[in-house]
């Protein structure tokens, strides 16, 4: 068992009052962890740190941030065990999926490092003569993480990444089923040599989840709030943001299709359809939860679907999936009310396959939903697929790979009900740093207006 506390200004420290709460190992029902159940008071202190230590932090060399963050990136493989160990004590899944989310998010901290250089000025023509006009990218301040419970290792890492590499400090708040997995990810920085209070952590009882999200959110020393998780969650915080005048960046789940096309690598497509589906059981705002395939190819391809997830699912995790489960569904009876799978989130391995008789009908399929996360297409037809990509309304899109995939150097982030915003790498700098606009007047300046005059 795990007993984990806060992070406050460089301290480890139980809850102000003492409490609390226990999270219980989905696979068996033990207690995996206790962890400090942070207080109002609590947020108050931590988001307090955090401000203290922004000047300091947004004035140090970007050289300086750049090497604290490639040790923190050290210090979280040096912690991988642990970190591992807790993951699939409170999250689930296994220990090699668990293994290589520590990889990506050790490749997310030395991104964030090389992303202190990317951080540049800009001279801008004006019309003013003698006049230096520049735009510039400040650090915002206090910026609020709050991190989902599934592939916590990952996004639990770059919900604090990016923000310190623009010179912000931050605050950590964990999923409440994955309190240790996130203080681990908390104490590499620590490890690393991070200055006290750039980096914070609370952890709070789920029965106090929305009393800390709204007291973080409206604390005037908040200047940003980012949440990955679920769209209805997404909505309150995007609602208590709008409050305030606070930019949000959301991350958040919804309707993920694969494509495949007449022309596709059946195995190629199937092979990557099962990763997208199930990986990581699922708990993944990119999985997929669609196969939209095309009729003239829909029995080959079920037929190796079928072949390839009933090797890998066991019969008790298909078990109480089995009231939801049909092995495919016409196009053209998809809204027929019996097929409740397509309209709600199980918590479990499902996946929908759906007939199309051309790529117009496929698009108007892929795009039957209210989410745009992510989406791949199959096809042999570097073309055709292109055109079909083009028209999914998805924040990311791959041709002929799973939908299922992430690299610490490319933009990520939904459209529609999935969420606003970028996370990681260049254009993650633009939601985490404020853009001003200063201009330097040399030489004589000229007025239209002189003393009640024209000039």
């Amino acid at each position: 068992m795990f007993v984990t506390d806060l992070l406050i200004a460089g301290r480890a420290r139980p809850a102000s009052n003492g409490a609390a709460y226990e999270r219980r190992a989905p696979a068996t029902g033990a207690v995996a962890t206790r962890a400090a159940a942070a207080t109002l008071d609590d947020v108050d202190a931590a988001v307090a740190a955090a401000h203290a230590a922004f000047p300091s932090w947004s004035a140090m060399p970007p050289s300086a941030r750049r090497a604290l963050l490639l040790g923190a990136a050290e210090t979280m493989e040096s912690l991988r065990g642990r970190i591992v160990e807790a993951a699939t004590s409170e999250a689930g899944g296994g220990a090699a999926w668990h293994r290589f989310s520590v990889t990506q998010a050790t490749g997310m901290l030395r991104d964030a490092a090389a992303a202190t250089a990317r951080i540049t000025d800009e001279f801008i023509p004006s019309d003013v003569p003698g006049s230096l006009a520049m735009g510039v990218r400040q650090p915002c301040g206090v910026v609020v993480g709050i991190a989902p419970g599934s592939a916590p290792v990952v996004l639990g890492t770059r919900a604090v990444a990016m923000p310190l590499a623009c010179g912000n400090t931050v605050v950590l708040k964990a999923s409440e089923r994955c309190p240790a997995v996130h203080r681990l990810i908390a104490q590499a920085f620590v490890d690393a040599g991070f200055p006290p209070g750039v980096v914070n952590f609370i952890s709070n009882a789920p029965d106090d989840t929305a009393r800390v999200v709204e007291r973080l959110v409206a604390h005037p020393a908040v200047r940003r709030i980012n949440f990955t998780g679920s769209p209805r969650v997404g909505r309150i915080v995007a609602q208590l943001a709008a409050a305030h005048l606070k930019p949000v960046l959301l991350q958040l789940g919804g309707g993920n299709p694969v494509v495949v096309l007449d022309d596709a690598d059946l195995d190629t497509a199937v092979d990557a359809a099962v990763f997208s589906a199930f990986v990581n059981h699922e708990q993944s705002h990119m999985s997929a939860d669609r196969i939209i395939v095309d009729r003239k190819i829909a029995i080959a391809f079920i037929e190796k679907l079928t072949a390839q997830t009933t090797a890998l699912l066991t019969a008790r995790a298909r078990m109480p999936l089995a009231g939801m489960a049909v092995p495919a569904v016409d196009s053209r009876v998809c809204a027929m009310p019996d097929l409740r799978m397509l309209d709600e989130d199980p918590s479990g391995p499902v996946v929908s396959v759906l007939r199309f008789d051309t790529d117009e009908e496929a698009i108007l399929l892929a795009n039957d939903n209210a989410y745009g996360p992510s989406a791949a297409v199959f096809s042999r037809n570097v073309g055709r697929a292109m055109a079909v990509a083009r028209r999914i309304g998805s924040g990311t899109c791959h041709i002929n790979g799973p939908i299922v995939h992430d690299e610490a150097q490319m933009q990520f982030g939904g459209v529609q009900g999935s969420g606003y915003g970028n996370f990681n790498s260049k254009a993650a700098i633009a939601e985490f740093t404020d853009l001003r606009w200063i201009t330097l007047q040399r030489g004589p300046s000229h007025h239209p207006i002189r003393g009640g005059r024209h000039a």
